[in-house]
């Protein structure tokens, strides 16, 4: 049985930074694209940090490009997200997500499709404010 268990999220100041986990067991994480997305309250899911298999091509949308970083940890089964310069506009629900890749990966076409993946984690709070 496959599980995705995010854990990180919290309360942090705008312009504090927070690191995000995804922690899978029933699969291989380098075996999978990743995608990170979120949802705020009344807005729709947003992808906004995604990575193909093993170690290769990473996409990020302007609105977290340069404050966003994914990551893999191939020992520990594990992506992180490092979030730095928050801002109130980060407050979401978070996710972490995995999908078997099918065809030449392109990150901004998994970032923008989420029913590509299949497994999904349970989702961790992200709160920013003063």
């Amino acid at each position: 049985q496959v599980h995705l268990v995010e854990s990180g999220g919290g309360l942090v100041q705008p312009g504090g930074s927070l690191r995000l986990s995804c922690a899978a067991s029933g699969l291989i994480l380098d075996y999978y694209a990743i995608g990170w997305f979120r949802q705020a309250p009344g807005k729709e899911r947003e992808g906004f940090s995604c990575i193909s298999p093993s170690h290769g091509s990473i996409y990020y949308p302007d609105s977290v490009k340069g404050r966003f970083t994914i990551s893999r940890d191939t020992a520990k089964n594990t992506v992180y997200l490092q979030m730095n310069s928050l801002k109130p506009e980060d407050t979401a629900v978070y996710y972490c997500a995995a999908a078997a890749q099918k065809g030449l990966y392109s990150g901004s076409y998994y970032c923008n499709n989420a029913n590509e993946y299949e497994y999904w984690g349970q989702g961790t709070q992200v709160t920013v404010s003063s």
